[in-house]
Formats: structure tokens, C-alpha cells, sequence
């Protein structure tokens, strides 16, 4: 998270309810010291949420007529995303009265990229995602009443994997109070993906590409432990890979939202071409987890879309990061996340050099901000934001958040062409 400086709390600070840095007091008439109390945040944006809401429209048009989707899978569906909209607006009205107690706890940053200008100088609420997290897990634990039975093959794994999120938030949120070093950051994911790891029960094995079984010989190879070890990574990378890729407002939260949307799309697909009823439901799993996110993540992204009211923390971008990773590894489609993942690899390989400390890293690699102009421009740090600034020259910081997901959605969208093409012929 690099698009705020964060203040942390001391002994010696004014007291977390002063928000005016200019305010003289009397000690010696103590009782006559004016507390003006923080502001509150700016009102979601409903305008926005609502152009966004126009995306549903395919999605739900492949449940009700695209494809033939069994009735009884199709009611889990809705039901689930009944709970999921729930969700949302719970979200919203949650996220004012959070601000309020986060602001009184000195949990707030500065804007790095508005500094020079007033909006700079205002106090934004820090770590909000700690409340999309705990609304997502409450509408993930009410939805197991309408579908699981205490019977159920998917029981286990889903509160494995519900086990997995809310341990990941926890830690999320102990790293946005504490501000742990990196090589911790690294460590963390490892520890939230303990539980996903002992409890799963699938297959370790993985189909070969057809053009290599001449070569090999074999069909399917078993992994073993081998492919443990790969779910393991595949949650530090996806946590730690939204986690860097960051610094403008709106950036983690709107990337989230591009890939939820496309893997909802891709799940629907993949149930409605199957005829697999196993294949079927490590789909529909996927969709019961990915809608309560994509809900809560809209949610949050009418606060912290450009101009944002609320930073999203550690919290958010760890939390959002493991429940794909989850969805990907128990719906057996890891492949695809991974080329849903496209511009946060490309980040990655980016950051590479100066994370590995072969070039010195700055605390935060975030463009330079001209406050006579309003706009952004790259430097020379290694991420994806000043490498299209770099390239493009300087730009807003919406318009910059803009270019960037619509490249998400570019990356999405071609994952599926790829796999069309290559149907029948890789695997």
C-alpha cells in the first residue's frame, strides 16, 4: 500500500478526535480547549456503482437463458447472490461508522499523491477493508444454512477456506496496526493457507498439455506434495501481488473487481459447457465465495474510488488476494487465475529487482505529483503505474487508475480467447 503516509499514534500526539492541526490550546484553562471532531467522510458514489451495476447484465443472462444450468444449482446461485447484495448494503452503511472509530484511534494516512494541494492535508481512514472482510465472512457462514448439509463432501473444505480468509484478514490487519517489514508480508500468506492445506482432500495431480504426452508418456501426472507446496505459493503470490500493485486511489480495489467478474463469468461458462456434476460444483463453489467478494469489494470501491474517503489497508488487498486464491485452487481452474493475473505478474517481474534489493527500494514507489498541474509522473522505480507513465507521459490519477484497469480487463479478456483457441488441442 503506498498511496498514503500513515500516522501512527504516540503518547506525545494530539488527541485522535482534534482534527484541526492548527489549534492552539490553554494549559492553563483547560477547560476552555476546543476538541473539533473529524469530519465525516464523503458519501458513497452511487452514479458510479451504478454504471458498474450495468456489467451484471451479461452475467446473468448466462444463468437464465444462455445456458441450460440445472434449477436446483441455479437457486443456490441466486440465493447466494441475495445474500451477497445483503452484503453490500450492509457494507455501505458499515464503512461511515468504522471511519469513525478508526479516525479516534489515529488509524488514518495522508494522501501522498494529493500532497501540495488540500486534500493532502486531510485525514483518510486507514485498514477499511477489515470491514468488507468480516461482512464477506458473515454472508459466506449464513449462506451454508441454504445449501450445505452436515453430510456434505464441500463442508469441509469450504470453512477450510473460510478459515483460510478470515486468518489472512486477521493478519492483514495486525500488518496495517504494526507496519511489518516485507520479508514478514512474505511469510504471512504461508501461515493463513495452513488451514486450506491440511484440509484439502482433492486430487494432486495435473492433466498434461496433449502435445507433450508423446514425449512423456502419460496422460496425468500425480504431484503429491509437490502440488501442496504450488497451493501454498499460489496464495502468497496472489495475496502479495495485489498487495504491490498499488498506489492510486481505487487501483487494489477496481483490479479486485475486474478479476472477480471475470472469474464469475468463467465459472458460469464452465458449468454451463460441463456435464461433469463433480466439475460442476468446484464451479458453483467458486461462485459462492467470489460473489459475496465481488459485492463487498463494490462496496467498498464507492469510498475509494478517486477522490477517495477511505483507505483500503493491508487488510483489504490480503483478504481480497487469499479468497482468490482459494476459489482458484479448490475450483481447479489456477491455470486461469493465473492469466487473470496478467498485469500483477507483469508488476511482479517489475518489482523483481529492487524487492530482491539488487536496486535499492524506496518505501514508497510511488510517481511524483506536480501540485501545480494535478498530474502523475514515472519514475524509474520498478512497478506497473510508472511504467505506463513512463510511457504514456503524465497523467491524472483517475484517468492513470483508468488505463489501468481497463489493461485488467484486456488481460481477463484474453485468458478467455486463449482458452478458446486452445480448446481440444492443449488439453
Amino acid at each position: 500500500m503506498g498511496t498514503r503516509k500513515r500516522l501512527v499514534s504516540s503518547s506525545t500526539s494530539e488527541p485522535s478526535s482534534s482534527s484541526n492541526p492548527q489549534q492552539t490550546t490553554q494549559p492553563n484553562n483547560p477547560q476552555q480547549q476546543q476538541q473539533s471532531p473529524d469530519p465525516p467522510i464523503a458519501p458513497p458514489k452511487w452514479g458510479f456503482l451504478l454504471k458498474l451495476s450495468l456489467f451484471s447484465i451479461p452475467y446473468f443472462y448466462l444463468i437464465y437463458f444462455h445456458f441450460s444450468i440445472d434449477s436446483e444449482l441455479r437457486r443456490s446461485i441466486i440465493i447466494n447472490a441475495g445474500l451477497s447484495l445483503a452484503g453490500f448494503f450492509v457494507t455501505v452503511r458499515m464503512i461511515p461508522v468504522a471511519s469513525r472509530y478508526v479516525l479516534k484511534r489515529n488509524l488514518f494516512g495522508y494522501d501522498i499523491n494529493k500532497k501540495g494541494t488540500l486534500q493532502g492535508n486531510v485525514k483518510v481512514p486507514e485498514s477499511l477493508g477489515i470491514v468488507v472482510g468480516i461482512v464477506f465472512l458473515v454472508v459466506a457462514i449464513l449462506f451454508q444454512y441454504f445449501n450445505f448439509t452436515a453430510d456434505s463432501n464441500w463442508l469441509v473444505e469450504y470453512n477450510a477456506a473460510l478459515a483460510c480468509i478470515c486468518f489472512m484478514t486477521l493478519l492483514g490487519f495486525v500488518d496495517d496496526v504494526l507496519d511489518v517489514p516485507w520479508r514478514v508480508k512474505l511469510v504471512l500468506p504461508s501461515i493463513a493457507a495452513l488451514p486450506l492445506l491440511m484440509a484439502y482432500a482433492g486430487h494432486t495431480t495435473i492433466v498434461i498439455p496433449k502435445p507433450l504426452v508423446p514425449h512423456i508418456g502419460i496422460e496425468i501426472l500425480d504431484l503429491g506434495w509437490i502440488y501442496k507446496l504450488y497451493m501454498g505459493l499460489l496464495a502468497v503470490f496472489c495475496t502479495n501481488s495485489i498487495n504491490i500493485h498499488a498506489g492510486l486511489n481505487g487501483l487494489e480495489v477496481g483490479q479486485t473487481v475486474v478479476i472477480t467478474y471475470a472469474i464469475l463469468i468463467h465459472n458460469i461458462m464452465q458449468i454451463g459447457a460441463s456435464t461433469d456434476p463433480e466439475y460442476k460444483l468446484a464451479h458453483a463453489f467458486s461462485i459462492y465465495l467470489v460473489q459475496p467478494l465481488l459485492a463487498t469489494s463494490l462496496a467498498l470501491l464507492s469510498y475509494n474510488w478517486y477522490p477517495s474517503s477511505v483507505f483500503v489497508g493491508d487488510t483489504y488487498t490480503y483478504f481480497a488476494g487469499m479468497t482468490m486464491a482459494v476459489v482458484g485452487i479448490l475450483g481447479h481452474f489456477s491455470e486461469t487465475l493465473l492469466i487473470f493475473f496478467l498485469p500483477q505478474v507483469l508488476n511482479f517481474l517489475l518489482s523483481l529487482p529492487q524487492l530482491s534489493g539488487y536496486i535499492p527500494c524506496p518505501r514508497h514507489r510511488l510517481p511524483r505529483f506536480d501540485p501545480q498541474t494535478g498530474l502523475l509522473t514515472g519514475t524509474n522505480d520498478g512497478t506497473l503505474v510508472n511504467f505506463f507513465l513512463r510511457n504514456l507521459g503524465p497523467k491524472s490519477e483517475k484517468s492513470l487508475c483508468i488505463y489501468l484497469l481497463i489493461f485488467q480487463g484486456i488481460a481477463c479478456c484474453f485468458c478467455f480467447l486463449l482458452r478458446y483457441l486452445l480448446a481440444g488441442w492443449y488439453k
